[in-house]
């Protein structure tokens, strides 16, 4: 998914709701899961249903933010500062900066909790600019840390998706952390399409088994499909989350249901990067609807900034960073998410 910047203009990793199930590396005998670790502490936990988590600017407050009263907030995002392996809010604001340690508190304060997402479309992420899987571990644990958070993100798209390196260090630096804290919850966030999720996603999900991280949900980008996709965005989404439940009942041998509980969906709002893809509130109804009816772990949209309606007033036909290009009242789209 996009920076919040500004332009001028498990073999697979075990799921916790699926930590029964015993995992197994490519190509090797089976070996029991790891324990489940003890869920995240919260004055507000996510229940059976389906929660409402969207993704908001780490640094800049949206009047939009706790529109549809969250569960989670998904702190969009941690990069790398410079060349060296300092973790950074959007790559440029120190992660001790007390203006954005002050941001979320508010964002806590009516006893939502926040996730630390990781990487995303641009910047440097943090997996290839540390030279090591304990230094990666740390750079991660100082951001988690600051924010007082016991849930990561690992937005991973782009070149770093397939870069096995970067992947092979990310997996190996999780499954160090894991073992600090073991209540860590970890999700992965991937791009999907219709047909479902690709090779690197699922060499990404193979390498985080291999490593025993225990990966809590598979966060699934339903946006951005290309110009063979122009229609319905709402109907791609439901196909996509369809296709890789399939994926992910293969590769974590779990029932159906659970494999659905271990799935969230993120759809961009509005006018799409792609031309042609505009994801409407209909959409956004049909896919929380959807996401009920299976009993999908949660669901969320980029981004909460963006759900109002552009200043003219009038409809667009270009993405923009701080409004939807539909019409549409403020919060709307959180609301239709939230359910």
């Amino acid at each position: 998914m996009r920076s919040h910047r500004k332009p001028a203009a498990a073999g697979l990793g075990c799921l916790i709701a699926l930590a029964t199930t015993a995992c197994s590396g490519q190509g090797e005998a089976a070996r029991p899961a790891p324990s489940a670790p003890a869920p995240p502490s919260t004055s507000r936990p996510d229940g059976p249903g389906t929660s409402y988590a969207p993704y908001v600017s780490a640094t800049d407050a949206a009047g939009t933010d706790t529109a549809g009263s969250p569960t989670t907030y998904n702190l969009a995002f941690v990069l790398a500062g410079g060349d060296g392996c300092t973790p950074r809010w959007d790559g440029t604001r120190d992660i001790g900066d007390p203006a954005v340690k002050s941001r979320i508190a508010k964002l806590k304060a009516d006893g939502g909790q926040v996730r630390v997402s990781f990487g995303g479309a641009s910047g440097k992420e943090l997996a290839a600019a540390c030279d090591s899987a304990p230094e990666l571990a740390a750079a991660y644990g100082e951001a988690l840390d600051a924010a007082g958070a016991t849930r990561a993100d690992f937005d991973v798209e782009g070149d770093e998706l397939a870069d096995s390196a970067s992947v092979g260090v990310r997996s190996k630096a999780i499954a160090l952390l894991q073992k600090e804290r073991t209540g860590l919850e970890v999700s992965f966030t991937l791009p999907v399409m219709p047909h479902g999720m690709g090779k690197d996603s699922l060499a990404l999900l193979h390498s985080a088994n291999d490593n025993a991280v225990r990966v809590a949900t598979v966060n699934l980008m339903t946006m951005n499909y290309g110009k063979s996709y122009d229609g319905d965005m709402g109907g791609y989404a439901l196909a996509a989350a369809k296709a890789a439940h399939k994926q992910l009942r293969k590769v974590f041998g779990t029932s159906d249901a659970e494999a659905w509980r271990g799935m969230a969906l993120t759809s961009m709002i509005g006018v799409n990067d792609v031309d042609g893809e505009t994801f409407t509130l209909a959409d956004a109804a049909e896919v929380r609807a959807f996401a009920e009816e299976k009993g999908i772990g949660w669901v969320s949209m980029w981004s909460a900034a963006r759900d109002r309606q552009c200043p003219d007033g009038t409809a667009t036909d270009r993405a923009a960073t701080d409004c939807s290009g539909v019409r549409q009242s403020s919060g709307a789209f959180a609301r239709e998410f939230a359910g």
